[in-house]
């Protein structure tokens, strides 16, 4: 057999796990099916790059969408996750920080939905983390929370899931859940868009994490490892939500630095951090029977 041949086959072998895994993907749902706000004029499909370990990274985003994981109606806690990949802003490292994590919550009974949310920080991005980024996680939020009866979802148990860039997006969904949608475009816009909890895992720029009385309560990871703004400034966020008395826990793991997500097969005790949130999530009362 030529080289060429055997180089070939070796392609197609490696290639067809991540075709059928992108084939097995649910159905995404389109946060506004008419087109985002913002993203006018702007037809370019998502760009997906395959890294090194075999993992999708996406970029080029204008049409925000949620990616559905539904549990069997037997394991069905009534609790749902949005969850945020991150990537800088500037790209959406959309397994380990998205379809993994989701794909172990419904096993769990638990709703999740992969957020394909807007980049404010790819290169000649028109779009801010503020005005987009925040804007396609509260309107998932409105969304899942408009066709909670049809997904088997309690809607006081709707909450937030982000990974570094994702994480921001999520804190700011649990600090502005407040603000009204100008221009509605239809009824989904005017369906409260707080999140009932969050979990924040290795968040950036937590500088700015302003807590309040009544802030979801929230559920903090990071490694011992990752850079100091995390490593060492989640524990001082810790202390914000304590001190006001918002439900609050922290984990910190050794020899882990940042970006570790969920993967299979993983030995370090981070990698078993999921565990750790579904039991928090149970004893919170976010996993009862609806």
């Amino acid at each position: 057999m030529s080289t060429t041949s055997i180089l070939q086959k070796a392609c197609a072998a490696f290639l067809l796990p991540l075709a059928i895994s992108a084939a097995d993907l649910p159905q995404e749902i389109l946060l506004w099916p008419k087109g985002a706000p913002g993203s006018e004029g702007k037809t370019g499909d998502t760009v997906v790059r395959i890294a090194d370990n075999g993992e999708h990274v996406l970029s080029n985003i204008h049409k925000p969408s949620l990616t559905p994981y539904l549990p069997s109606a037997d394991k069905a806690t009534g609790c749902a996750v949005i969850v945020a990949p991150g990537g800088g802003h500037r790209e959406l490292w959309s397994d380990h920080e998205g379809h993994n994590v989701a794909r172990w919550l419904s096993a769990h009974g638990i709703a999740a939905f992969v957020l394909k949310y807007r980049l404010a920080s790819e290169t000649n991005s028109t779009y801010t983390v503020d005005d987009h980024a925040l804007a396609d996680m509260q309107r998932a939020l409105r969304l899942v929370r408009s066709r909670a009866t049809e997904w088997g979802i309690a809607t006081n148990r709707i909450g937030v899931l982000g990974f570094s860039a994702g994480g921001e997006v999520a804190f700011l969904s649990a600090m502005r859940f407040n603000k009204t949608v100008a221009n509605a475009v239809d009824s989904t816009d005017n369906v409260d868009a707080k999140p009932a909890f969050q979990a924040l895992i290795y968040p950036g720029n937590l500088h700015r994490i302003e807590p309040a009385t009544n802030s979801p309560p929230v559920f903090l990871v990071c490694g011992y490892n990752d850079r100091p703004e995390i490593s060492e400034g989640l524990a001082g966020v810790y202390l914000k939500f304590k001190q006001l008395k918002v439900p609050a826990e922290l984990h910190i793991y050794a020899r882990t630095g940042h970006g570790f997500g969920l993967r299979a097969n993983d030995p370090k005790p981070a990698g078993k951090w999921i565990e750790r949130f579904e039991e928090w999530l149970a004893d919170g009362g976010f996993l009862k029977k609806p």
